[in-house]
């Protein structure tokens, strides 16, 4: 890749939690990991904040590096907790890493933040730095209290799907929409295969137990690839579901999994929550593999004018089997129909479609930043 724009001056700030690391814990950290290596292979400088472990640390700049959650030990670890004890040191280390930002502002054109947690947006107005902030999830109260206490200079919301930028608007904070993007080159097309597949976190929210209640009822082999973020979910829902050809291979490093999804017939994606975005959905259609699953959130979106998508009302598993088979009957194992669903998607959401308008994101906001500097002096 080659840059389009004037190279800037980043700072990446990722989330706490888990590292930013193949294997991914989630698609966030895989939406932020590949954020970062595209716009370095553009041409821009990106200083990264994450906890220890993550790729794109610089040794040089230790403050940048966050101390790592350890999970080890802990059976009820879940995506929305955090180990005992942690935040108390994790906090005061992103302060410190955002003390060095504030005072090496001149060093920087620009923030992207990433971060769940609300301190850099409390901060956003005080670093001397333009900061854009991503909205991943659901509307969180901390991160939206933490902006609005905010003085001076607050941050600008880039959201991932139109149904998040709306949610985020009921609580006061308007964002541009700019959907993730996936590696072009990593979700090759693949075959097809015989088998179903269902990837990513599982937990409740993602129900993966349908999913295999659907294969079951078709009487077909689904393979489950993705990291327990809730291990009660797990055992009650998931474990008493597999059988000889209902498996869980657990979390896979990208190109396995993306080898294992371009191998299989179709993939399901059975969300029971308003989805943010649905990153597992365009990474399918990029191995040519069709989707059936829920309208749910985000993924609605997804599916507009995408070929080799079927929806179906959350929940409603017969309606969900039906659309699997016409789905594998009329694309799964053509490979004509595989090369058309992903010559569309690369159209709409690889990384290169996304970069030229994050870039363009960016420089706007740094040139206001710049703007607001020489104003103030």
């Amino acid at each position: 890749m080659t840059a389009v724009a004037a190279p800037l001056r980043i700072v990446a700030i990722a989330p706490l939690r888990f590292p930013i690391v193949p294997p991914f814990a989630g698609g966030l950290e895989s939406a932020v990991w590949n954020e970062v290596r595209m716009l370095r292979a553009r041409g821009h400088r990106v200083d990264l904040i994450a906890t220890e472990g993550s790729d794109f640390l610089d040794p040089s700049i230790p403050a940048f590096t966050l101390p790592a959650a350890d999970w080890a030990g802990d059976p009820q670890a879940a995506d929305d907790t955090y180990p005992p004890g942690y935040l108390d040191r994790a906090l005061p280390a992103l302060g410190r890493a955002l003390d060095l930002v504030g005072r090496s502002a001149d060093s920087y054109d620009v923030i992207v933040n990433h971060c769940l947690h609300g301190l850099p947006l409390e901060r956003a107005g005080s670093l001397g730095v333009p900061m854009v902030s991503t909205l991943h999830t659901p509307v969180v109260p901390e991160l939206a209290e933490s902006h609005h206490r905010a003085a001076g200079r607050r941050s600008r919301f880039l959201s991932v799907s139109r149904h998040t930028s709306a949610t985020w608007q009921s609580a006061g904070i308007v964002s541009r929409v700019l959907h993730n993007g996936v590696d072009a080159d990593t979700w090759g097309e693949g075959p097809g295969g015989e088998r179903l597949v269902w990837f990513g976190r599982i937990v409740p929210e993602k129900a993966p137990h349908l999913a295999l209640e659907t294969a079951r009822l078709l009487g077909m082999p689904l393979v489950v690839a993705g990291r327990i973020g809730d291990r009660d979910y797990y055992d009650r829902e998931v474990a008493p579901r597999l059988d000889e050809t209902r498996v869980h291979v657990g979390a896979l490093d990208t190109p396995d999994l993306a080898a294992l999804v371009g191998r299989s017939a179709c993939t399901l994606t059975t969300p029971v929550w308003d989805e943010p975005f649905g990153l597992v959905t365009p990474e399918s259609l990029l191995c040519g593999t069709p989707v059936a699953g829920f309208a749910a959130g985000g993924v609605t979106e997804i599916a507009e004018g995408t070929p080799g998508v079927e929806l179906v009302a959350p929940g409603d598993l017969e309606a969900l089997a039906a659309a699997v088979k016409r789905l594998v009957e009329s694309e799964g194992q053509d490979a004509g129909s595989r090369r058309r669903i992903r010559a569309a998607a690369v159209e709409r959401f690889s990384l290169t479609a996304r970069a030229g308008a994050l870039e363009a994101v960016l420089s706007d906001v740094a040139d206001r930043g710049r703007a607001d500097t020489e104003t103030v002096a």
